[in-house]
């Protein structure tokens, strides 16, 4: 691999933009952030004060023959224009998430990507959480077997969409914020197509976007996958929740507290035909399974630290040394099925779909 250097600026110096600088200058040495740009006076100060040049205008970026790399992170609807931009002034661009409003916005930047041959990505930085790769590994490992329901989760209660992600021209709302991550790991976990969408948006707080929803999601070989964001959740649910045909796993949180049950061993599993009763009711399908046929057994715990993962990849596939890790086709396999969920929520039904 190349140790060659690459020069990067900024667009839209925000708290992302910030978040990017702290973390490429702490783990990744070989992208160095010398610019930004931004319209604002606060935000030109705070480019000044982490010592980077402060462009006056991103035509004078796109002019600047050292800068190899551009982050994109500004609001949602300005990311295709820029893009596009600085493709065309052949700048390597990686785009905050969401990448565009809609798959066809998309199409254009990649057009344009291949047209100019620079490389275009996006930052879909949760396929490298904690809480997502450790369970995964529990079912890549064979830990669980056959998951038949996955319910992926992020709640919360404060009841308020910062900024511009409370207006719906600029993109915002809780399917292009938390649900384009959650998705994205759903789709990187499972290669099968997804045949049906049915999804569900709310507006309890905000008047422009959905700041609840939930999405269920059919593969073709049977999972239902179901993705939930709630901004006004009170007590909230598990983080994770995966039903598989020989046991269960629940994480509770990003710090992956929680449990695996599963099936100590099928064959001790046998049923007294007597009524059970519970504080329920007399029942037999619904009484407690005997202890004895069960195990709890702990995580394995994943932990990878994705700047270096997501940077180094970038550098050594400007440099010719590899593929983007996060491709051209998987970026539209995405937000097409954004689309299917948008769809199913103004049809007020479940779409059919083989994405």
């Amino acid at each position: 691999m190349s140790g060659k250097k690459v020069s990067m600026a900024i667009i839209g110096f925000g708290g992302m933009a910030a978040y990017h600088l702290e973390n490429l200058r702490k783990y990744v040495g070989r992208i160095e952030v010398t610019g930004a740009y931004d319209i604002r006076d606060e935000a030109k100060a705070n480019i000044k004060k982490n010592g980077l040049k402060s462009y006056d205008s991103p035509e004078e970026l796109y002019a600047d023959g050292d800068i190899e790399l551009v982050l994109v992170a500004t609001p949602n609807n300005f990311h295709k224009p820029y893009a596009i931009a600085c493709l065309n002034a052949g700048k390597n661009v990686i785009s905050e998430k969401p990448v565009t409003l809609d798959c066809a916005e998309l199409q254009e930047i990649l057009e344009v990507s291949r047209k100019t041959g620079k490389l275009f990505t996006v930052h879909h930085n949760r396929r490298w959480d904690t809480d997502y790769l450790t369970a995964k590994k529990m079912i890549y490992d064979g830990v669980l077997n056959h998951p038949y329901v996955i319910e992926s989760r992020v709640q919360g209660s404060r009841g308020s969409l910062h900024g511009w992600r409370g207006y719906k021209a600029n993109g915002g709302g809780m399917v292009l914020d938390w649900g384009i991550h959650l998705i994205d790991q759903m789709l990187d976990w499972f290669p099968e197509k997804v045949v049906e969408v049915d999804a569900h948006l709310h507006q309890v707080f905000a008047p422009e976007v959905d700041d609840n929803f939930t999405a269920m999601f059919r593969f073709e070989g049977g999972l239902t996958y179901i993705v939930n964001v709630g901004m006004n959740s009170f007590v909230v649910q598990p983080r994770w929740h995966i039903s598989c045909a020989d046991g269960t796993a629940q994480i509770d949180n990003w710090d992956v507290d929680g449990k695996i049950v599963k099936l100590a061993d099928a064959s001790t599993l046998e049923w007294a035909e007597d009524i059970v009763y519970t504080s329920a009711g007399p029942t037999r399908s619904m009484a407690p399974r005997p202890k004895e046929t069960t195990v709890e057994i702990p995580f394995e715990i994943v932990k990878v630290n994705h700047w270096p993962v997501f940077y180094g990849n970038i550098a050594d596939a400007i440099n010719g040394d590899a593929e983007q890790i996060v491709k051209h086709e998987q970026l539209v396999r995405l937000m097409s099925i954004i689309d299917a969920v948008f769809e199913s929520d103004r049809k007020r039904q479940a779409v059919v779909c083989g994405l």
